[in-house]
């Protein structure tokens, strides 16, 4: 599809949702979105509209800032040090180093470069399926995209995802933990006879592009040993996940043990609430490595004072609306609608997530665990006709994924949850 504007056009590459039938949206509020109509659209897969669309407390900030100032981080501003410091609180004091940028691709960039100055190695271990951003460099380590394009450079080694539902050791393997780990190490000695250095293992915290997965507990623990003996880093992307979706905890990576600390986060989507805001946070001593090439980082944009000023807000909003708390119990309410759905509906084969991040896996039977391709756009599309927003996701483009505004609310819920119910019913 090409959309004509004037004599000009937008790319047929850039795709839309829903793209037989699309749908134009004019204004958003909370966790509901609007057609040019004023039909209410329930949105389920916003998880850059962290806080809600449009917040007052975000456009607010945004607007007062931009009228005092917004240049570079060359001068001296409190906004970037206010932010960088709140920060610094909710993560693991050994990461107390910050870059601030515009798009969480820059980030896994950023991410990238330091890892391989710090080792002064050059290869990185990823997931299968995983995507990391849609720069050259993360094209590259996204197998996701990369299968599509030129293919796996001899750089980039690629480890089966931690799956417990249909990956290679599931739910009835003794350790799945270890066999999943064991792959990455195996991985890295194999490098190792080829001559070829291991920088980073580079994951996110929540696989999502590969289907809504939750790595077994222990695993991100397991890897790190391997890759720091190995003499890489950790690289936790908390892009799709970070700011306390999960519930009970801020970061994703935490999903994985208190004992667990990676060398690097990244961070964007939900951190500016729409707004282009990404950051890296690291330590004094790969920060360090990073300062010592003598050249300088410098990014127009990153860490401007009307960035840094909605990053405060979405910090200040999560911890006055109490929205880690709400993506706990929202979303296990969720689970448990979804699970009921799992026992009436066959075609439900897995239901999986933590907080307001889940993922329901269709499948055409049990068993064998074929994925219910059809089925799932079928699905979606029949929501976005009942006016809810939903899309799909994994290697087969079967799991319906939610990730919606943290503002989602127990009534949401009911109506998304009622509605997939009176689709696979036949009611509607």
């Amino acid at each position: 599809m090409t959309i004509l504007l004037s004599d000009t056009c937008h790319s047929s590459s850039c795709k839309l949702f829903f793209s037989n039938d699309p749908v134009k949206i004019v204004k958003a509020k909370g966790q509901y979105m609007y057609d040019e109509n004023g039909r209410r659209y329930l949105d389920c897969i916003n998880n850059v509209a962290h806080v809600g669309h449009c917040h007052p407390d975000i456009v607010k900030a945004a607007h007062e800032q931009n009228q005092l100032l917004n240049t570079n981080s060359r001068y001296l501003h409190d906004n970037l040090v206010d932010y960088a410091a709140r920060l610094s609180k909710t993560l693991p004091e050994k990461l107390c180093i910050f870059y601030f940028l515009n798009s969480g691709s820059e980030a896994n960039d950023l991410a990238l470069r330091l890892a391989r100055q710090y080792t002064n190695h050059e290869d990185v271990v990823v997931l299968d399926h995983a995507y990391h951003g849609h720069l050259t460099s993360l094209i590259d380590i996204s197998p996701y995209k990369f299968r599509n394009l030129e293919g796996q450079k001899e750089w980039v080694h690629v480890a089966p995802i931690p799956d417990t539902y249909r990956g290679l050791y599931r739910e009835d393997h003794e350790d799945p933990v270890t066999a999943y780990a064991d792959e990455v190490k195996n991985i890295i000695e194999h490098a190792h006879k080829r001559g070829r250095k291991i920088a980073a293992f580079f994951v996110e915290s929540l696989p999502s592009v590969g289907g809504q997965i939750i790595p077994p507990a222990g695993y991100f623990q397991k890897v790190a040993e391997h890759v720091h003996k190995a003499g890489g880093v950790f690289i936790a992307d908390e892009i799709q996940v970070g700011f306390g979706r999960v519930g009970k905890h801020f970061w994703a990576f935490q999903l994985q043990g208190e004992d667990f600390i990676p060398d690097i986060v990244t961070m964007g989507k939900p951190i500016g609430n729409g707004h282009p805001l990404a950051c890296v946070a690291t330590t004094k001593e790969i920060a360090e490595a990073f300062t010592a090439t003598g050249v300088e980082y410098f990014n127009t944009f990153g860490g401007n004072p009307v960035s840094c000023a909605i990053g405060l807000a979405v910090l200040d909003v999560i911890e006055k609306e109490h929205l880690q708390a709400c993506a706990t119990e929202v979303g296990n309410f969720l689970m448990k609608l979804l699970k009921e759905q799992q026992i009436k509906h066959p075609i439900i084969g897995d239901v999986r997530g933590c907080g307001l991040f889940i993922g329901v896996d269709l499948v055409k039977d049990q068993e064998e665990r074929t994925p219910a391709t059809a089925e799932a756009e079928y699905l979606i599309t029949r929501l976005k006709e009942n006016y809810v927003l939903l899309s799909t996701d994994g290697p087969g483009r079967n799991v319906l994924k939610f990730k919606p505004p943290m503002c989602f609310n127990m009534e949401d819920a009911n109506f998304v949850v009622e509605t997939i119910d009176q689709i696979l019913t036949g009611k509607k």
